[in-house]
């Protein structure tokens, strides 16, 4: 029987999958919005799973774009293993599992392969970065203020 985590883990899980996503998107990479159909984009997924097992926790996979996914797909469904695309579409995979990784490891997140059988090629994210550690993208004071600009006298800004 399945069993979930606790509300409160649960709202940790989501809580990392978020830091995860938005770490990903200011690095550049398209991010799936939770519940966006795969046949309309490519990119980064982060999936939750909310199992109180050894296999829960938040992952990421890349899912290449439809049209490379469709043809490897047709491929492999012919028996056409030496189809160039199914090489092809192995190595973007592990590509983008790299460079994922490497982004998360920079932004102080703890990253390491799912070693999941049903889960290949996909990261399983263990921790966020530190609690009091914000991310570099984060807007910082003196960017709320334009330069140049002042108070106009008697605004009350004196």
């Amino acid at each position: 029987m399945f069993e979930r985590v606790s509300a409160e883990e649960s709202a940790t899980l989501e809580s990392l999958a978020g830091k995860v996503r938005n770490e990903l998107a200011a690095a550049g990479l398209p991010v799936l919005a939770p519940g966006l159909d795969p046949v309309l984009a490519g990119g980064a997924e982060v999936d939750i799973d909310h199992g109180a097992d050894a296999a829960g926790g938040v992952f990421v996979a890349w899912q290449a774009s439809p049209r490379l996914q469709a043809c490897a797909h047709r491929a492999f469904a012919l028996k056409q293993l030496d189809e160039p695309v199914l090489r092809h579409s192995s190595a973007i995979g592990a590509a983008m599992m790299q460079a994922m990784a490497a982004v998360l490891a920079s932004a102080g997140f703890s990253v390491e392969d799912a070693r999941d059988e049903y889960r290949p090629q996909q990261l399983r994210v263990l921790a966020g970065p530190l609690s009091k550690q914000k991310p570099v993208w984060l807007l910082r004071e003196d960017e709320l203020a334009l330069p140049g600009w002042q108070e106009a006298p008697g605004s009350g800004a004196d």
